[in-house]
């Protein structure tokens, strides 16, 4: 399917309607009576830690600084580029000590117990600070290092997706948002925000739940598309089961959206489930659910 398809068929009836041919506020949406959304419970599934490759434990402690300098991150880095380097060596990098003490380690040796513990940059994404700090040789300044530095990839990728994405089908959209939000083991839901052409114009995030359930007001869907002058909307948001099957309260949001949108002359395009870890997903306009016409 083709979301141009949808648009210009919600500017058609726009055009038939002159009720709906003016840009309105939220608070238009008082009168239709849209109460708060539960969008269903939820489980994790989160796999278990992987644990391969771990130094062993009788295995002596060894400085960076004493390793053959063809072996050092940083040096490894600097000739051969980043892309050569493991995680585990990048995170080495920017932890730059390890530990003291009795137990000592290197910042290698951390960075690839970390990794490990965690399953890979996704584990480590979704790994909270406290998580982060439970890994022996990691304290606040190592997790909170680790965490700015795997957000600011996100966002960098995340800011270079939004620069170069037209949006036209429901797998243009999951290649815009997997990044970010296959790893989530709560969830979350997002605005994908697009111009008259499809361009993306930004993507917010709107709420953050529970493993139990999530509350969305319909009016909060529409702030950021009202005060940026949109065209239309994407819905998108993940269940941490790995199960993107929409329930009853997703179909139900996803009605009240699109009548919202008609009233509010932003269309809303799609509304699109993604399961975390398992980059499953369904389109809800794909199966009709929600949307009363395909061509709506």
């Amino acid at each position: 399917m083709d979301y141009r398809e949808a648009q210009r068929a919600g500017r058609q009836s726009r055009q038939r309607d002159p009720a709906t041919s003016r840009r309105r506020s939220v608070g238009d949406l008082v009168d239709l009576g849209l109460a708060p959304v539960a969008t269903g419970d939820l489980a994790d599934t989160a796999g278990t830690p992987r644990t391969v490759g771990m130094p062993h434990k009788g295995q002596s402690y060894t400085a960076i600084r004493d390793m053959a300098p063809t072996e050092r991150p940083r040096e490894r880095l600097a000739s051969n580029g980043a892309e050569s380097l493991s995680l585990a060596e990048l995170i080495a990098i920017i932890w730059r000590t390890g530990s003291s003490g009795t137990q000592r380690q290197s910042a290698l040796s951390i960075a690839m117990r970390a990794v490990n513990d965690h399953g890979g940059v996704a584990g480590l994404m979704a790994a909270s600070k406290a998580d982060l700090e439970r890994i022996p040789g990691v304290g606040p300044v190592k997790a909170i290092e680790l965490k700015a530095a795997l957000e600011l990839g996100r966002r960098v990728a995340l800011a270079s997706a939004d620069e170069r994405v037209v949006i036209r089908t429901p797998r243009d959209v999951v290649d815009l948002v997997s990044a970010g939000m296959s790893h989530l083991d709560s969830e979350h839901l997002r605005i994908v925000l697009l111009s008259s052409k499809n361009h993306v114009m930004g993507i917010r995030e709107l709420y953050r739940g529970t493993l139990n359930s999530s509350v969305v007001r319909i009016a909060e869907l529409f702030r950021d598309a009202i005060r940026e002058n949109c065209a239309s909307v994407i819905i998108v948001h993940n269940h941490p089961s790995g199960d993107p099957s929409p329930s009853p309260e997703d179909i139900r949001m996803t009605a009240d959206a699109v009548k919202a949108g008609a009233l509010l002359d932003i269309s809303v395009l799609d509304h699109v489930i993604i399961g975390s870890r398992t980059l499953q997903w369904v389109s809800l306009r794909e199966r009709h659910l929600g949307f009363s016409d395909p061509s709506a």
